[in-house]
């Protein structure tokens, strides 16, 4: 089961959510590996020039950009491809990352995403540059559809996302929004805050604004921001190079876990696919690089107000096997122990082999063995990525957090900065937005909802979630 699921939204939600494997399909960053060229790239998404949080222009500005752009060449291929496919293995390598492709499963992976969309026709290019293009499109099988589509500095794909078109109107007072949260879940938190001169955090609106929420994948926030503080103190750099090791590896999000042991990648390309995709793997590979002790200092540097609740800090595969493996024997006798019986008992869980792992359809103990923090907690974490991604070499950051917006469906005129991380698995959905307005006003809108009795239907909540979340930008920037 998948710790994170976004970008669903719109009256297709549905029918995206069955094809959320496939539309993820093109959505990594390639390996150093790469279209034989990559070992000797300049720089993956977090190293193009003027980063995501530096970019210069609006939204509106953008979309001028010459239409002969590497990503407007490769969105108006996959256009005409989807009216030809299924395509040739051969096509199909002339445009998409090699190293992603044998990730995924080859270039039948691409015909049958391709498949599942159907003919697309070109309606709007919301904004582009160089290597991002931000695209509305017709699907003749799903729907309308806004296409993310991002080139490495060879020109090729290496990050394709579709996603609905929301039709869900945003809130238009704090009193709707508070009574549409509270219909979604029985635990729910939310916070609508802004980011001052120094950064600080300031509460505009919130309901339970600090009470924890299980995070799912969110907790990857506080990954990326001990990988930050390792970088920034240069006891690595983002080039460093960290194999694929086979214990290492998780279940899915994501794509990394499909690699063969010994894949070279970076730690830049690690925090990408985390942060992009969600993957699994990427994460736990960065915990275990960077040492389980540097992510919980982490929890503490960023003011985690639940933080002991997170020690020790699971990996992903670790929540697994909690999960999955003797349930919920393995689970009651970990929960049973002390701090320090728990952190000696996770080196048993990592022996468990993969092949005994797997997921689950029901809330399982989701307010006892995840990783928590509240939306103030979140807001206070994102902060802490600001000051950290403005430092000179650290751009990483930014470029992880801004390569998928999560589907918030701003106006990118306005707001033509979005970080995002969520995160799910049953019972627990989580939605938490950065956004820059063009006036330089920074909010962060969190929306955490918490089922312990039941499963969540996604496709019916996510829609709103999203509303939810962009009304608290767009009330707080009022």
């Amino acid at each position: 089961m998948s710790l994170t699921r976004t970008r669903r939204r719109g009256r297709t939600a549905a029918a995206l959510l069955a094809l959320m494997g496939l539309a993820l399909l093109l959505s990594a960053p390639p390996s150093t590996a790469s279209a034989g060229a990559a070992g000797q790239r300049s720089g993956t998404a977090g190293q193009r020039s003027g980063t995501a949080g530096q970019r210069s222009g609006t939204a509106g500005q953008r979309s001028s950009q010459p239409a002969h752009d590497p990503a407007m060449d490769q969105l108006s291929w996959l256009i005409g491809a989807s009216a030809r496919a299924p395509l040739s293995a051969a096509e199909i390598e002339q445009h998409v990352a090699r190293q992603f492709l044998t990730a995924v499963g080859g270039p039948a992976s691409v015909n049958q995403l391709l498949a599942e969309l159907g003919t697309l026709t070109l309606q709007q290019v919301q904004f582009s540059e160089p290597d991002l293009v931000h695209a509305i499109v017709a699907s003749s099988k799903v729907g309308t559809l806004e296409i993310e589509l991002q080139t490495d500095t060879s020109g090729l794909i290496m990050i394709v996302l579709p996603l609905g078109v929301s039709q869900v109107a945003a809130p238009r007072s704090w009193h709707e929004l508070d009574m549409r949260l509270r219909a979604l879940a029985p635990e729910v938190s939310f916070a609508a805050m802004t980011m001052g001169p120094e950064r600080g955090c300031r509460l505009v609106h919130g309901v339970s604004a600090a009470t924890a929420r299980p995070l799912g994948s969110a907790f990857k926030l506080y990954v990326l921001g001990a990988l930050g503080h390792t970088i920034a103190r240069h006891k690595a750099s983002w080039n460093t190079g960290l194999a694929v090791h086979e214990q290492w590896k998780s279940l899915p999000s994501g794509v990394l876990q499909n690699l063969p042991a010994g894949t070279g990648l970076t730690l830049r390309q690690y925090a990408d696919y985390m942060i992009s995709l969600s993957d699994n793997t990427a994460a736990d590979h960065l915990i275990h690089f960077l040492g389980r002790d540097a992510v919980q200092a982490q929890l503490f540097r960023f003011r985690n107000r639940s933080a002991e609740r997170d020690i020790p800090f699971l990996t992903t595969r670790e929540l697994f096997a909690l999960r999955s493996a003797d349930y919920p024997v393995l689970a009651d006798g970990y929960l049973a122990g002390s701090r320090a019986q728990r952190t000696a008992e996770l080196a048993a869980l990592d022996r468990i082999p993969l092949s005994r792992l797997s997921g689950w359809t029901r809330p399982e103990m989701i307010n006892q063995i995840e990783w928590f923090a509240s939306p103030e907690d979140i807001c206070r974490a994102y902060a802490g990525l600001w000051r950290e991604n403005a430092k000179p070499g650290m751009s990483g950051i930014g470029g992880a957090l801004s390569i998928n917006d999560g589907g918030i469906g701003l106006d990118r005129a306005r707001y033509p900065l979005v970080w995002f991380k969520g995160g799910s698995e049953p019972g627990v959905l989580t939605l938490n937005y950065l956004a820059r307005a063009s006036d330089g006003q920074i909010t962060v809108s969190s929306v955490m909802l918490a089922s312990p009795g039941s499963a969540f239907n996604e496709a019916a909540i996510a829609e709103e979630a999203l509303a939810l979340a962009r009304g608290g930008i767009l009330l707080a920037s009022r």
